[in-house]
């Protein structure tokens, strides 16, 4: 894993604000994820989350506000910050006429990984791609290519690893692999934001919960620290916190 010198936050975002015209798609958000944690970003569709992600990642620049990635200002210093950093959208980005093998390759020289070649093998392992290793993405599942992904993000060992709805299109083994994929990566030190409407993923897996609605956070902390905060809500579970929290109801629109 890459780390500051500093021992900055791997991630440490203030005030951001994403602005498109009148609309507001996220205001104010502040928060810190430090590593070894697993931030959950929940929220009902539409609340900005995948606002948020993409200008964590650097995808799109924020109307104001400040993201730092391993001390990194990533407006200011951006190759720095996005060096230590790892993207894994919802939909696999790869490319049609690379093999999975050689798109590993191709990320590795991208981040000057010297072990790339020992870490490669061990990589496909652990996403169970070493039959498919001379396989092209158009021949993979779905689930095949967001195993492929994530294992081109994990390759450079980042400090910040970003995820949106990351078990999109696995199998139920597939699932479980991927779960312990994740946790292995908080347990050795990696700061992972995790955007999921699987709400039993999230409780798994996450250390501390971040629930936005229409642009703004509405509560933070773990589920006990936020019950904690607000009595009336002692005892719900963790769906029954995120529908209290953004006021939606099953069948409602808007809801996730």
């Amino acid at each position: 894993m890459n780390e500051s010198p500093t021992a900055a936050p791997a991630i440490e975002v203030r005030d951001l604000t994403k602005e498109y015209g009148a609309v507001r798609a996220v205001a104010g958000l502040s928060f810190v994820v430090n590593a070894g944690e697993v931030l959950g970003l929940v929220g009902p569709n539409g609340a900005g989350k995948t606002t948020t992600l993409r200008a964590l990642c650097g995808i799109i620049t924020p109307t104001s506000g400040t993201i730092r990635v391993a001390g990194h200002d990533l407006r200011r210093d951006g190759a720095a910050a996005k060096a230590h950093l790892a993207f894994i959208p919802d939909e696999p980005q790869l490319f049609d006429y690379l093999t999975v093998e050689e798109h590993l390759r191709f990320t590795g020289r991208l981040y000057g990984v010297a072990d790339a070649p020992v870490r490669i093998p061990a990589l496909l392992a652990e996403m169970e791609l070493t039959e498919k290793r001379s396989v092209l993405p158009l021949e993979l599942s779905r689930g095949m290519r967001q195993k492929l992904a994530i294992a081109c993000g994990l390759l450079h060992r980042p400090s910040a690893l970003i995820l949106d709805e990351p078990l999109t299109g696995l199998d139920p083994a597939g699932i479980r692999r991927m779960r312990a994929t994740i946790a292995a990566r908080a347990q050795e030190g990696t700061a992972v934001v995790l955007s999921s409407h699987l709400l039993h993923l999230v409780e798994a897996l996450c250390t501390t919960l971040l629930v936005i609605h229409r642009g703004r956070a509405i509560a933070s902390g773990t589920p006990d620290q936020i019950m904690t905060e607000r009595p009336e809500l002692a005892g719900l579970s963790l769906e029954e916190l995120f529908l209290a929290l953004t006021g939606d109801r099953p069948g409602e629109p808007g809801a996730s």
